[in-house]
């Protein structure tokens, strides 16, 4: 060979060598790169510290991390509005049919097939209720998943809460209607005005900002022992949709409320405070009663009641209905309600879908979901003999610092998650759902008047309905309505007059004629053609669930 083709042949050689030195450090560099996501979720929440231990654990397994933007001084709507307005959008986002229609999401079943967890998350069944008009799914509900069985332990939804002082002064009465819980806490009133450090009581407050005014509107449906379907009742004798805002328990819980309000019974502020304003009342523990979703106010307000356990502060369910021989439905089995209205999403803004899809495959690995609800074993808890998780004392006081929590603990608590039970099928997936830890875990005060009712948990004070029926619940349907259909503007003037003029229904002199009034303003938004969609969505639900 000619002597200048042997250099050239070394020099390719030595060329290629070089640069595939240069691909593999490359590849290895950023293999070990940790990619950087953003997150908005339309709820006030929790912000972890900027060294998170477990966010650093779940970062070395996942070679990801995400940065969780969460709503502060706007309403969800208005924040979703300004990112729609911006086209700025984080990488992950909490979706709606506004964003969709906005073109802001990613369709996810595009990409599936690669991120088995996400695949398998649902069945195809549950999935394909999430396609849209195009036939593509574009968000991953983050709640209500259930892997195998649960622990009926945690009262998630609605119901009327009460402290365990009120029950304990009166020997732990049985409660069962709207009138006998107004009348004790009337009398637990006149007998306690106050704390023991002074503060006014306040008998009962009701949520009313913004969205969260479902706290005042909608225990008519619970009153007369239908679930939460959230926008309409369910008569599954007739498989006939209720307008639950015009029935006769309707109006008579209304009158209640207005007679409570009258009697000094319901704080005025309800009906101008903010949801912040709201949860830090119920922290000082002076507030008797309320009717709320357990989820929207647990997870503030129980740490701040762990102080005022002696005082009797932690609040209890009961299973009210308008008259002691209706049975309740409060409380559905987990696992029944799924919501195909919002999830999580992937927006148009993200630049590496894939990288952001993966996260989520990852996060749904069963090593990373002990890392994010259960901790550090042998640190946040321990195995026993027989496989099963617990915690010890110190390590119940250390999840209930409010400090430790930020600097230590990463739920990523919007992000989607198996409920259900793990692989070793012992234990729940998180503390609060694994019975003997949840039991243990309860306030002293609360212990014991589930004992003195017989009970051990929340859900034991309701009893646990199976899920109604296959449309359970309509409210997946009806918050997917948007204004640019008839139904949806309908929706949308109902929600206005409802939001407008109930306060007025509780707080007026004359009942009667406010009630009338808020009747016929509510009759002029043709509420029939939203409840015509409505039916046409159940009757599609019963067929193609075979009834």
């Amino acid at each position: 060979m000619h002597r200048k083709y042997k250099q050239a042949i070394t020099l390719f050689v030595l060329t290629v060598a070089l640069t595939g030195c240069a691909v593999v450090e490359n590849h290895i560099r950023k293999e070990h790169e940790i990619k950087e996501f953003t997150a908005f979720f339309a709820i006030p929440g929790k912000e972890t510290n900027a060294h998170n231990e477990i966010q650093k654990a779940i970062e070395d397994i996942t070679r990801a991390r995400c940065q969780e933007i969460w709503l502060v001084g706007q309403s969800a709507e208005d924040a979703i509005a300004s990112y729609i307005a911006s086209e700025d959008y984080p990488d992950f986002i909490s979706a709606d049919v506004a964003l969709y229609e906005a073109g802001a999401l990613i369709p996810i079943d595009e990409y599936w097939d690669a991120y088995p967890n996400i695949r398998n998350y649902m069945s195809d069944e549950n999935w394909d209720r999430l396609r849209q008009e195009d036939g593509h799914i574009y968000w991953i509900p983050q709640f209500g998943i259930v892997k195998g069985e649960t622990a009926e332990v945690v009262h998630e939804g609605e119901a009327f809460w009460i402290q365990t002082r009120v029950l304990k002064w009166a020997g732990y009465p049985q409660i069962r209607t709207v009138e006998q819980y107004f009348d004790l806490i009337e009398a637990y009133m006149k007998a306690n005005p106050c704390m023991e450090n002074g503060e006014a009581n306040i008998p009962f407050m009701v949520l009313c900002d913004d969205r969260r005014y479902f706290c005042l509107e909608n225990p008519p449906q619970f009153l007369d022992g239908y679930p939460n379907d959230g926008s309409c009742s369910v008569d599954p004798k007739t498989n006939t949709v209720i307008d639950y805002n015009v029935t006769p328990t309707a109006k008579r819980y209304f009158q209640i409320l207005n007679e409570a309000y009258h009697a000094g019974l319901i704080a005025p502020e309800s009906f101008t405070q903010t949801y912040r304003e709201y949860l830090d009342m119920l922290s000082t523990g002076c507030v008797l009663g309320m009717v709320d979703q357990w989820w929207q106010f647990a997870y503030d307000v129980n740490d701040s009641m762990e102080r005022l356990t002696d005082e009797g502060c932690g609040y209890v369910p009961l299973p009210i209905t308008i008259d002691e021989s209706i049975p309740n439905q409060w409380h559905t089995k987990r696992g029944s309600e799924l919501d195909i209205a919002s999830g999580l999403a992937i927006t148009t803004g993200c630049e590496d879908v894939e990288g952001a899809l993966q996260f989520v495959n990852d996060l749904l690995e069963e090593d990373v979901l002990k890392l994010r609800f259960w901790g550090i074993e042998g640190v946040d808890y321990e195995v026993d003999e027989n496989g099963v998780f617990y915690r010890t004392e110190e390590q119940r006081n250390m999840s209930r610092n409010i400090s430790y929590e930020a600097s230590h603990f990463c739920y990523y608590s919007y992000f989607p998650r198996l409920e259900g039970v793990l692989e070793d099928g012992i234990n729940a997936f998180s503390p609060e759902y694994q019975r003997a830890e949840f039991v243990i875990s309860l306030p002293k005060d609360i212990r014991d008047c589930l004992e003195a009712y017989g009970c051990q948990t929340y859900v034991d004070m309701l009893g646990t309905n199976e899920q109604p029926g296959v449309w359970y619940p309509m409210y997946s349907y009806s918050d997917t309505l948007s204004a640019e259909r008839e139904a949806g503007r309908v929706w949308q003037e109902m929600t206005s007059v409802k939001q407008e003029y109930l306060p007025m229904v509780v707080m007026t002199d004359d009942f009667e004629a406010m009630w009338e009034q808020y009747m016929t303003s509510y009759e002029a938004c043709q509420p029939e053609i939203f409840f015509a969609e409505m039916q046409a969505e159940l009757d599609r639900r019963l067929t193609a669930g075979g009834q």
